[in-house]
């Protein structure tokens, strides 16, 4: 069927509105997936929290093993990369990602960006040719109908484009970019503002913002087609 990869980043635990400090991302992250599954019950979701199981952070040993060759890859390489491999496979099984990603310090929790780091992966999520004609580099993932939806929380007000802060915002470009690096180019953003307030400015935007969720929830499912047609990345030279 239809299949969802859910993921939380945020360092806060239970949700806003019911847990005291609780997380606005997860908060919309939650009503997204919840307001899906009412509509759509039989799509699987595999859910990751990636601050509570932080993916290990890409290091010299791990660029070493996966720019190797497959073929010629030690064991200890096969261990360093099986993490990374777990998270591929479920990003190549997923046909839409929903990502709760709060702003901290005007980007994104080191937790998810290690995320990302494990999912570009030369061989498995992008393609790598010295002798490849223009281009060496080109997206594995491309043409297949994968989404990404970003759900966010600030402190602050004015983030998005065009407003008071948006030079400073780096969320959503710095999930967005390495995603359509590999080939998602499809991308959704919602996020509450206000949070450091804690006014009716804040309660605005919480409202405003699972408006926002309800309507894009609306908007997918109603375009999601029942049965995901299975389709695998081009294939790709060993890395050079």
């Amino acid at each position: 069927m239809f299949r969802l990869l859910h993921i939380d980043s945020s360092a806060r635990h239970g949700l806003s509105g019911m847990q005291a400090h609780g997380s606005h991302t997860r908060r919309l992250s939650a009503r997204f997936i919840q307001r899906w599954q009412s509509g759509r019950p039989r799509d699987p979701v595999v859910y990751r929290d990636v601050a509570l199981q932080p993916p290990a952070p890409v290091d010299g040993r791990w660029v070493h093993a996966a720019f190797t060759r497959p073929a010629q890859r030690e064991p200890w390489m096969r261990d360093v990369l099986a993490e990374s491999d777990a998270l591929v496979d479920e990003l190549l099984a997923a046909d839409l990602i929903v990502i709760g990603a709060p702003m901290y310090n005007f980007g994104m929790p080191s937790t998810l960006k290690a995320w990302i780091d494990n999912i570009v992966r030369v061989g498995r999520t992008f393609g790598f040719d010295r002798g490849r004609a223009g281009e060496p580099y080109w997206p594995l993932l491309a043409d297949q109908g994968k989404r990404v939806v970003l759900l966010g929380s600030r402190g602050d007000h004015g983030y998005d484009p065009g407003e008071r802060l948006a030079s400073i915002n780096h969320v959503e470009a710095g999930v967005a970019d390495p995603l359509r690096y590999i080939g998602i180019d499809a991308f959704e953003s919602i996020a509450i503002e206000y949070d450091e307030f804690g006014d009716e400015r804040l309660h605005a935007s919480i409202a405003a913002a699972e408006a926002q969720v309800d309507a894009l929830v609306e908007r997918l499912a109603a375009t999601a087609p029942a049965k995901a047609p299975d389709v695998h990345p081009a294939p790709c030279p060993d890395a050079q």
